[in-house]
């Protein structure tokens, strides 16, 4: 889930308060996960600016470079990295190769989470800036937002986002959190007749009920688009998807990022029973 620019700030002012991290999955837990050569991944919260910095750099690489993002960034953050206001509140998880040696190297994978007392301070969620999410109220207290979501495309294969998806599984328990919210990115790179296919397609079979619904500030004109294209959900979305996630409203458009943002949701009840032993384990009895 994809997710206002501030001056760049110093990174004491980067984290939260130590009562607010208490609870955060220990650093630097390495794990074997199965991909196209069995690559040992490290995944950890940031605890540094530098490290922070670097999932940034991942972030202007494959938002600016790959998917040609037009990024606004504040006055004075450094170049080729993609920074917004945002980044000051949330947590960074990130995930890095490990060599031969044990060292964990540059950050292949990266998402930044905004907790509720976090998004109080940041004056409401990077969401909110696409969609009214009033209808969300009664779930705020113990919901977060993921954002800025991206694996670089050595490394696409699975592992990393399930070693993501591990962590953040862990941070919600342990943090008694129990929901999910974010934007999950639909190229518009054919004029938008894809995303518009596939929210027809996603609205008929993964529609959250009518409580949850969200409108977009900003919609996706779906009824100037095709709508019968067959399409196939992202791998990120399906992933999403089969974890039990739903589907909150019609896309909104994001000219700056030249993409359709369709509202999801995750909830920690919703998850298939398969999914809570691999993420939960015996938190999930």
């Amino acid at each position: 889930m994809r997710d206002l620019p501030l001056p760049t700030l110093p990174f004491s002012e980067l984290r939260p308060p130590k009562a607010e991290r208490r609870s955060l999955p220990p650093s630097g837990t390495t794990l074997d996960m199965a991909g196209a050569a069995r690559v040992r991944l490290d995944v950890a919260w940031a605890r540094t600016e530098e490290e922070v910095r670097q999932a940034q750099r991942l972030r202007y690489q494959i938002f600016a470079e790959e998917m040609g993002a037009r990024l606004s960034v504040p006055e004075g953050a450094p170049a080729g990295h993609d920074v917004d206001g945002f980044d000051a509140f949330c947590e960074h998880l990130l995930v890095r190769t490990v060599d031969v040696n044990g060292q964990p190297g540059e950050v292949i994978g990266t998402y930044r989470v905004l907790t509720p007392t976090a998004a109080e301070r940041a004056g409401g969620l990077y969401s909110e800036t696409e969609f009214d999410l009033s209808g969300l109220s009664s779930l705020r207290s113990r919901m977060v937002e993921l954002g800025r979501s991206c694996v670089h495309p050595d490394h696409r294969s699975g592992g990393a986002i399930m070693a993501l998806w591990g962590a953040l599984a862990e941070f919600m328990t342990r943090n008694q959190l129990d929901t999910m919210i974010g934007c999950a990115s639909v190229s518009m790179a054919d004029g938008g007749h894809y995303a518009a296919s596939l929210w027809k397609q996603l609205a008929e079979t993964h529609l959250a009920s009518e409580e949850w619904r969200v409108e977009p500030r900003l919609a996706l004109p779906v009824d100037e688009l095709r709508q019968d294209l067959e399409v196939e959900a992202p791998p990120l979305i399906k992933g999403y998807l089969r974890c039990g996630a739903r589907i909150l409203g019609r896309p909104a458009w994001d000219p700056d990022f030249n993409t359709a943002d369709l509202p999801m949701m995750m909830r920690i009840a919703d998850l298939p029973a398969r999914y809570r032993r691999h993420f939960l384990g015996g938190a999930a009895e």
